[in-house]
């Protein structure tokens, strides 16, 4: 076999393996050159991995901390349409007519935020403004959501008509920015325990889903008819109401 045909597949292989973790890095790029034009009076954290109360760890895309409160982040650098709303469990991306789901970034960004609020017990006056910024060349599509789901050159815009009232002093605002920093998880297994955990839940929550049970209370899923189609919810409804795409 000729050696440039041995080069292409290596490239391919190396390519299919890293995607995902290429267009995360790209996404998350996008976000943070535009938020380095929000000026000096804002702090930003970028990718901080820290402990949530449950034992698991959270990692945060972006952390904007200003004296109006912090500014939680999640990105995805997605492409095609985006369907979703806050209240489910996961959303749908559609390429080409085929049909992807991927977990609700919003539900995200609330376990984010509860592992904050873990850490900054000692400020429990401060402000939390849940952002989830789409950076691909994705379309949001009927997405219902009291949260700001938004592109990427909307983002500055979005965090500063948020800036109203103050909640935090400059004083505070340091020593928050101290102690994220002092919870920071830097070491490399960490890192890897994290991604490790993730697959394993995402894995289960599939495996339950395949066989028609609730990945959050493990009561049936119930095939239904809804305003806009068919679909799946959970048969302890309305005490869950965790829905699945037909």
């Amino acid at each position: 076999m000729p050696f440039w045909i041995i080069f292409v597949l290596i490239i391919s292989i190396v390519l299919k393996i890293f995607s995902p973790k290429i267009k995360g890095s790209v996404g998350e790029f996008k976000v943070n050159t535009h938020l380095s034009f929000l000026g000096n009076e804002y702090i930003i954290l970028k990718d901080l991995l820290i402990k949530s109360s449950n034992g698991y760890s959270s990692q945060i895309d972006q952390l904007v901390l200003s004296e109006y409160g912090i500014f939680v982040i999640e990105t995805k650098n997605y492409k095609g349409w985006i369907f979703g709303n806050e209240k489910s469990e996961n959303w749908t991306q559609i390429i080409y007519k085929e049909k992807h789901t991927f977990r609700n970034p919003i539900k995200q960004n609330w376990s984010h935020i509860y592992a904050l609020k873990n850490i900054l017990s000692d400020f429990p006056y401060i402000k939390y403004f849940p952002i989830v910024v789409f950076s691909g060349s994705a379309t949001l599509k009927n997405i219902e959501s009291s949260i700001p789901v938004i592109y990427n050159n909307q983002l500055n815009s979005t965090i500063r008509n948020h800036c109203v009232e103050k909640c935090i002093t400059s004083v505070d605002l340091m020593k928050i920015q101290s102690m994220l920093e002092s919870a920071r998880i830097t070491e490399k297994t960490a890192r890897k325990e994290h991604v490790k955990n993730i697959k394993q839940n995402v894995s289960a929550k599939k495996e339950k889903m395949r066989n028609l049970i609730c990945p959050r209370c493990n009561g049936e899923l119930k095939l239904r008819d809804g305003r806009n189609g068919k679909f799946y919810g959970c048969s302890n409804y309305p005490r869950c109401k965790f829905t699945m795409p037909y």
